[in-house]
This record gives structure tokens, C-alpha cells and sequence, in this order.
């Protein structure tokens, strides 16, 4: 086995008419980056039944010899029915944490409270590991009121706000770290060489909508580089995930389409990812599982691809 071979996939499941919205371990076929098999023999891996007794969105993150998967603390079906604009006002200010040493045997989960009391939520968290520091920052899309309007009723708009952790356990104060003046949800960052990039969501439905949207900073500042990426898939994307194919040297953009049913991620891809050229792959040139819905993916190195695929049998 290569030191570097396959990818894991953690996500939800859309199932309207089940509970699809716990934690969700898909597998690429070997090392290709563009088939996934859903594990576990479809089933959840990871279980969440307090809170709202369900998650979405959970992202898996490695550091310091440790595996945490974060996820939002929501249901959406089954739960308590309040809708989505009461769930941007009054919900779960907590993210759903796992731990593990190698992947398999994880812990059992725990909620960390995460957004300031003037946020409406915490929803589509993501962390990456800070090796200088020792550190995660761990970033988010939550609502923010006035700290005098204490029943959230007032207008108000998603940011995404970030704070660090070493543990997962307790976090630092939470700053905005993206506040256009419209609701932004659905960041995920990444690096290519020098330059820092992030991908997010214009989830303002406003006619001139940024939609699914880039943006670069090579040290001097966020620059927008593209707006509408997969318009010409689909009318609605959202939950970017983007990683490095490791044996063909390129980088694919993977975008969850709610659109049309069965819902779920379609892939495009770019040897250039700094410049926000995004082309759909062609038919037949992607496979995943219909309704795999907003998750994050994890290259793996040695046997771990070899273990989770013993571990959670297709």
C-alpha cells in the first residue's frame, strides 16, 4: 500500500422518509478520488441522539495525531418542525464533536458551544489544524443579533465566524471572519502553494446573488475571483468540499445540488484551482451514491484506507 492512497467522505444522508442526518462514511473506490461506495453497509457510523437528535454538514479534520469530526447540531426531518427561519433565529448554538486515534473506534459524541449568545445558530462547521500553533480553527455560518434583541426576532443575516480550539473541548471567543452585508453560508478554505482560498455560498436569493462564489488572498487581502461556479448544472449548489487528486495532480470541486431529486454531490475539476475555472467532469466521469448531501473529505496515507474499508464493509 502507497504511504498515500484513498479518501474518506463524511457526510449526511437526504432521507425525508427516514433519518438519514447522522454521520455517514463513504470510501473512494481504491485511490480514485472520482468513484465513492457508501460504508458501513449504508449505514450511520456515528450517532447523535441528543441535542436535536440529529446532525448535519460534519467535516473530519486531522492534527497532532488525533481525527475530530464536527458537525451541526440539526434535524431537519423528524425534528421539531419550527422551520428553517426559526432555525436561523433560535438554534442549536452547539457543533457535535467525535474523537479518534485511527479512524475506526471513536469516541462517544459531545456538543461544544461555540456561537456568541447573539447568534441565531452554528451551522456547516470546519476546522483545519494549525501546526505552528498546536491549534484548530474551526469556522462557521451563524445569524447575529443585537445583543438587546434577545429573542432574535429582528432582520438580520448569516456571517461566518471563526474561533480556535486545541481539544475541542472549550473554545476561544468567536470572531466574523466574512460579512458581506448578505447571509454567507457553507465556507470551506484550502491552500494552493502560498495563496489561501475559500469557496462560500450567497444565500441571499437576492436576483443578482454572488450564488456559489471564490475567493483568493495571496497576503494582502480577499480578492473575488468567481461568482456562480456550476451555474451551468444546477440553479441551487451549496457545501463546497474541495481536495487534491493526489495520482492525476488535480483538484476537484465537489457541489451539492438540491435542485432536483435525488439530491446530492456532482463534481467538477481544474488544474488551476487559484484562478476559480471550475469544469464540470462529463458524464460517467463521477460516482457517488444518490442524496450523499454537505460533508468533507480526508486524503489518507498508509493503511488507513485499507482499515476503514475492513472496519465498515460496503
Amino acid at each position: 500500500m502507497p504511504d498515500e492512497h484513498g479518501y474518506l467522505l463524511v457526510h449526511h444522508v437526504e432521507a425525508p422518509d427516514g433519518h438519514g442526518e447522522q454521520v455517514f462514511f463513504s470510501l473512494s473506490d481504491g485511490d480514485d478520488a472520482r468513484r465513492w461506495t457508501r460504508r458501513n453497509r449504508g449505514e450511520p457510523v456515528l450517532i447523535w441522539s441528543s441535542g436535536t437528535t440529529g446532525v448535519r454538514d460534519p467535516h473530519v479534520v486531522a492534527g497532532a495525531g488525533e481525527f475530530f469530526v464536527v458537525a451541526t447540531d440539526l434535524r431537519i426531518y423528524g425534528g421539531d418542525g419550527r422551520g428553517w427561519d426559526e432555525w436561523t433565529r433560535t438554534g442549536s448554538r452547539d457543533v457535535v464533536v467525535w474523537r479518534s486515534e485511527d479512524l475506526v473506534h471513536w469516541s462517544q459524541p459531545w456538543a461544544l458551544e461555540i456561537a456568541p449568545p447573539t447568534a441565531g445558530m452554528a451551522w456547516a462547521p470546519e476546522a483545519v489544524f494549525d501546526e505552528a500553533s498546536g491549534e484548530f480553527l474551526v469556522h462557521w455560518s451563524s445569524t447575529l443579533y443585537d445583543p438587546q434583541d434577545t429573542d432574535h426576532r429582528g432582520p438580520s443575516h448569516s456571517r461566518v465566524l471563526a474561533a480556535r480550539t486545541r481539544d475541542f473541548r472549550s473554545a476561544g471567543p468567536a470572531e466574523v471572519v466574512i460579512d458581506r452585508g448578505f447571509s454567507v453560508i457553507d465556507t470551506t478554505t484550502f491552500r494552493d502553494g502560498d495563496l489561501a482560498v475559500r469557496v462560500s455560498k450567497d444565500d441571499s436569493r437576492r436576483p443578482d446573488a454572488l450564488k456559489l462564489f471564490q475567493e483568493t488572498d495571496a497576503g494582502s487581502g480577499w480578492e473575488l475571483v468567481a461568482t456562480r461556479i456550476a451555474d451551468e448544472l444546477y440553479a441551487d449548489v451549496e457545501a463546497p468540499i474541495v481536495f487534491r487528486d493526489r495520482r492525476r495532480g488535480v483538484w476537484y470541486l465537489l457541489v451539492d445540488q438540491f435542485e432536483v431529486r435525488p439530491q446530492g454531490y456532482t463534481a467538477l475539476v481544474s488544474d488551476d484551482p487559484a484562478s476559480g475555472r471550475w469544469t464540470p467532469l462529463p458524464p460517467g466521469g463521477f460516482s457517488i451514491p444518490p442524496n450523499t448531501k454537505h460533508g468533507g473529505v480526508l486524503p489518507l496515507v498508509g493503511d488507513q484506507w485499507q482499515r476503514l474499508a475492513e472496519a465498515f464493509p460496503a
